[in-house]
This record gives C-alpha cells, sequence and structure tokens, in this order.
C-alpha cells in the first residue's frame, strides 16, 4: 500500500471546504431570488458537500491519531464511518428534492431564467475548481473518494440547472426546472447508493473486493511445507488497508519461520493484504489431540 499524504489530502479539504461553503450561501440566495428550484436542489446538494467535506476533513484528523489500549487498530474506521454517513444523508435529501419537485411539475411556478443561469454558472466554475482540486485524492480512501462524487455531481448539476434555464429562456417552458431538478437529485442517488454499499461492506468486515478467498486459500496451502489453511478471514480497515487471519496446517517437513515468512509473502505480494495474523499448527500434534 502506498503511503498517503495526509496533510496534502487535509489541504485539498480545507480549500474545497471553504470555496463550497461561500457558493452554498450564493445558491440559496440565488435560487430563492430566482424561485428556481433547480437551484435551490443544487444549493442543498452543495449543502451537503459543505457538510462532507467538514466531515471527511473530521475524519482525516482522527484517522491520523495513534492507536490506543483501547482502540489496538487506531481510528482508521473513522473514514468509513464519515463515507457512510454522507451517503444516507445525500439519500435523505434526494427523497426531499423529488417530493418538491413533483409538487412543482404539477402547477409550475415562475422561474427568473437568466439571473439562475448566472448563478449556476458562477457554481460550474466553483465546482470545476473544487473537482480539480480533489481530483488527486479521489483514491485515497472512500472518505475522500465521497467528497469526491459530492462534488462531481454538484458539478453536473450546475450544468443541468444552466441547460434547464436556457430551455426556459428559449421555449417559456417553466417545468423544465423541475425536470432539472430530478434528474440532479438522480445523480446524488446514484453516486451516494454506492458509497453507502462500499461503506456498509467495510463495516461489516467483507472480503475486499480485490480478493478471491478460495484463490487465496489455494495459494497459500501451495506453500512447502502446508497441508491444509482454514479459519480464513480477510476483511479491510479502512480504504487500501486489509487485514488477514487463519490458521495453517503443517506437515512437518519445512521449518516455522521460513514457512511463515511465505505465508506472509503470498498475502502481501499477491493479494495486498499487509496485515497478517497466521496461526502455525502442526498436524502431527492434532493427530494426537483428543476429540471433543
Amino acid at each position: 500500500m502506498s503511503a498517503r499524504d495526509h496533510a496534502a489530502e487535509t489541504g485539498a479539504i480545507r480549500t474545497s471546504l471553504a470555496v463550497s461553503a461561500a457558493l452554498c450561501v450564493a445558491e440559496f440566495v440565488g435560487g430563492w431570488w430566482t424561485n428556481s428550484l433547480a437551484l435551490v436542489t443544487d444549493a442543498a446538494h452543495m449543502f451537503t458537500d459543505v457538510a462532507g467535506l467538514a466531515l471527511t476533513w473530521f475524519a482525516l484528523w482522527m484517522c491520523s491519531r495513534p492507536a490506543s489500549p483501547q482502540k489496538t487498530f487506531g481510528y482508521y474506521r473513522a473514514e468509513i464511518l464519515a463515507a457512510f454517513v454522507n451517503g444516507v444523508v445525500l439519500c435523505l435529501i434526494v427523497a426531499f428534492l423529488l417530493a418538491e419537485a413533483w409538487r412543482r411539475l404539477q402547477a409550475p411556478p415562475p422561474v427568473a431564467a437568466r439571473g439562475m443561469i448566472v448563478i449556476a454558472a458562477l457554481g460550474l466554475a466553483v465546482n470545476v475548481f473544487v473537482a480539480l482540486r480533489l481530483h488527486a485524492h479521489r483514491h485515497a480512501s472512500l472518505n475522500l473518494r465521497g467528497a469526491y462524487l459530492h462534488v462531481l455531481s454538484d458539478l453536473l448539476g450546475s450544468v443541468g440547472a444552466i441547460a434547464a434555464g436556457a430551455v426556459m429562456m428559449l421555449t417559456g417552458w417553466m417545468a423544465a426546472d423541475a425536470v432539472a431538478s430530478v434528474a440532479i437529485a438522480g445523480l446524488i442517488l446514484r453516486s451516494a447508493w454506492g458509497l453507502v454499499e462500499e461503506a456498509i461492506d467495510v463495516l461489516m468486515e467483507g472480503v475486499p473486493p480485490h480478493v478471491d478467498l478460495a484463490e487465496l486459500q489455494a495459494a497459500l496451502e501451495r506453500v512447502d511445507g502446508i497441508e491444509e489453511v482454514h479459519d480464513l478471514h480477510v476483511w479491510t480497515l479502512t480504504t487500501g488497508m486489509h487485514a488477514l487471519s487463519a490458521h495453517a496446517v503443517a506437515n512437518g517437513l519445512a521449518e516455522h519461520d521460513p514457512m511463515l515468512e511465505a505465508l506472509t509473502a503470498v498475502c502481501r505480494d499477491q493479494f495486498q493484504v499487509e496485515h497478517v495474523t497466521i496461526q502455525i499448527e502442526w498436524a502431527s500434534r492434532r493427530a494426537t489431540e483428543p476429540s471433543h
């Protein structure tokens, strides 16, 4: 696992948070002034961006804290919890926005399309800046990827608001505002649901997606001196940091230390699992143990 630059990640989040907070206020005011649900939707999404970025910043600080006797793995899971909360909040926001969009589709109110376009264009510029700021760090953790997805879907939301404003200016069809809001909500839901699924998988200690458990077990059992591997568990501590525990039955034809080193090397080099705990059991001793 490559080393992470927490200072650079924190700097990118801090800058993005400040710019996004300023835009959030501007879009809320602009949405109220122009009576545009698409802008209010985008502003609401931007608010979740601000909250999500703040949560991401907090999680980065938490996960940098050292392990303690009570938290022996440290605070790495703070990032996963932050990603989960981000995703759930986004899903709740989508439900509210879809309900409001449905109401407006029934009776589309007048919208100041020209002002809507100007504010949405400002939002687009800010979202492009923030997305570029986070782009280099999007694979560093699930938490940072959640923040990046927030901003990316908001960027697309700004594009949708601009398009809706243009349609209203050219055709006078005011329902375009609510339609754009539904499209933006759909983008938010897609990214949010994927984020929640991944976070739940980590919290439930599921096998990492890149690890085939049967293939891993077979590779371990091919190590010289190993007859069988059982009680094999692989899980994720946080993005890019995986752990494994297993019992390996040795046939007594190889020495303990080289055998253990070979097993660890298989986990580390072939399956990118760094934190490895393997208990060696000797087949000769197991055969003489009384059955229960």
